[in-house]
């Protein structure tokens, strides 16, 4: 990203921290350069938590969610829908439509196609649905907006068939403002599900430089493209 083309990138997450997780030292290093990064999360992500109730939980994972936004610089959108409970549908695809055309990103991060979760499933073929609904001249009071570039971001629980072919290199100065803002997040501290999402996605970065040829980097996969370096994203 050059400073004379300020981007604006759009992450859209099945649930809360989905995108803060995979996608989070991209956007870091986003607003780092003066770009504009957005978060949406389809749903609360509300139903993961071993001792509080899905009521409780949603307060602090929206909490969690606003917190992560504002330490690195991004927006925060979470839409009215429950955890497990996303609909594919097209009325969920229309609300992500209207929020780039009203946001008009370059860039889309999605979840891949296929995961153990299907909240990441549905969030991956709304975010393709939405990104073209926007694109249509219609009826709509906003002016119709296509999306340059879409990836898909790397993410264990979305393994299957995923190979990535684009590597964001992450400066330090990203990766750190993205570890402090991840660590308010109990889910990533492996308060949940005790899986350890912080150490995984930081060793994760390491592997991905080495392979790209900078310290850290983050993976994507970018559709009908061979390797590919993004130093300039």
């Amino acid at each position: 990203m050059s400073e004379q083309t300020p981007r604006t990138v759009l992450a859209v997450g099945g649930h809360i921290g989905d995108m803060d997780l995979t996608a989070g030292p991209t956007l870091a290093r986003v607003t780092g350069e003066g770009g504009r990064a957005i978060i949406v999360a389809l749903t609360y992500g509300e139903r993961g938590h071993p001792r509080l109730t899905p009521e409780e939980y949603q307060v602090q994972k929206i909490a969690e969610g606003q917190a992560f936004a504002a330490a690195i610089g991004a927006e925060f959108h979470v839409f009215d829908y429950s955890d497990g409970f996303l609909p594919d549908n097209d009325e969920v695809a229309e609300q992500l439509a209207t929020l780039i055309r009203q946001t008009k990103p370059d860039t889309l991060i999605a979840h891949w196609k296929h995961s153990i979760h299907r909240d990441h499933e549905h969030a991956s073929a709304i975010a393709e649905r939405a990104r073209f609904l926007a694109s249509l001249p219609g009826d709509h009071e906003l002016p119709r907006h296509g999306i340059r570039q879409f990836l898909y971001a790397e993410n264990w629980e979305d393994a299957e068939g995923f190979v990535p072919n684009v590597s964001v290199p992450i400066p330090d100065q990203a990766f750190d403002r993205w570890l402090a803002a991840i660590s308010g997040q109990a889910f990533a501290r492996g308060e949940t599900y005790g899986f350890r999402y912080i150490d995984y996605y930081t060793a994760l970065m390491t592997v991905r430089g080495c392979l790209a040829g900078h310290p850290r980097a983050a993976g994507f996969h970018r559709p009908q493209t061979g390797a590919q370096v993004l130093t300039d994203f």
